[in-house]
């Protein structure tokens, strides 16, 4: 970041990008992005994250986990037990972690968000 900051003040007092990029030793590209943008952009994936040994087993463990739903909390799978089925029943051929960080994932996006309501002292909201 303070790079960033100290070629945007060095070309905005006149410096040429050029002069810029050979002075702080980076590239002209990256000085002109440097100017274009008040702050530093930050990295945007193009694609989504690719899992080759998992993406052809995602769809039966969601049904698996769908079914779940159905049946009491102490019943249901595991990372642990999917990952036994998947290599027992359907021949996966990857790590238990893959198992655990996905179904991690899954349930982090699954979770019901609540947005805290607060009132100053005095004021209350009735519906």
């Amino acid at each position: 970041m303070e790079l960033y900051l100290k070629v945007r003040l060095a070309v905005s007092e006149g410096m040429s990008r050029r002069q810029a990029a050979k002075h702080f030793n980076i590239s002209r590209d990256s000085v002109s992005k440097m100017v274009s943008y008040s702050t530093p952009p930050g990295y945007q994936r193009q694609l989504p994250i690719r899992r080759p040994k998992l993406d052809a087993f995602v769809s039966t463990i969601e049904h698996w986990l769908e079914e779940d739903l159905k049946v009491p909390r102490k019943q249901r799978h595991t990372a642990k037990r999917v990952f036994d089925r998947l290599r027992d029943e359907r021949g996966f051929t990857g790590g238990y972690t893959i198992i655990k960080d996905y179904m991690r994932e899954r349930d982090q996006r699954r979770q019901e968000v609540f947005v805290p309501l607060a009132h100053p002292p005095g004021h209350g909201q009735a519906d």
